[in-house]
């Protein structure tokens, strides 16, 4: 991994990708969504302060465990601009966001449990489909390819069957 020298205090996006591991474009992406900012110089090229390098490992930390974008740069907005996060910051974030990844678990682990379902279904009897049509809501309305148009919004297969 370059090193940079502690008497440059600004990073192109060059070297922050370097020194990140994220490629120029996600940073591109992370400063339109507000999540990193950087100054233009006269030639109109981004400038980032090196504390940018430790907001990127925040993002790509949060990310790796799902948290989406939008949370992420809402936690960063209650940093003070100039400051990095923290290890006692990512704490405390960490925590609020465990509720949220826990219920995700346990989302992901129904719809794992309910796959095998889904295979032996083959989509053949959408009224009764646990993932298709969870607890099924859908069942005193419609069944089968009409409740497919329905949810297909009355357009392409399956329409013509609607009445």
């Amino acid at each position: 991994m370059p090193q940079i020298p502690e008497k440059i205090h600004e990073l192109t996006v060059g070297q922050l990708s370097a020194r990140s591991g994220a490629a120029v474009s996600a940073l591109h992406f992370y400063e339109s969504k507000g999540l990193i900012s950087s100054r233009r110089t006269s030639g109109n090229q981004r400038r980032y302060t090196r504390d940018t390098l430790r907001r990127v490992a925040f993002v790509r930390a949060a990310q790796r465990v799902g948290i989406p974008l939008a949370t992420i740069r809402d936690a960063l907005a209650e940093l003070p601009e100039e400051r990095t996060p923290t290890h006692e910051d990512w704490a405390r974030l960490s925590e609020a966001w465990r509720s949220e990844l826990d219920e995700r678990i346990k989302q992901l682990n129904r719809l794992r449990d309910h796959l095998t379902d889904c295979i032996g279904c083959g989509c053949l009897s959408l009224d009764t489909c646990v993932l298709s049509n969870p607890d099924d809501v859908f069942g005193e309305r419609l069944t089968g390819s009409r409740l497919m148009a329905e949810q297909g919004g009355g357009r392409g297969r399956g329409a013509e069957g609607r009445g």
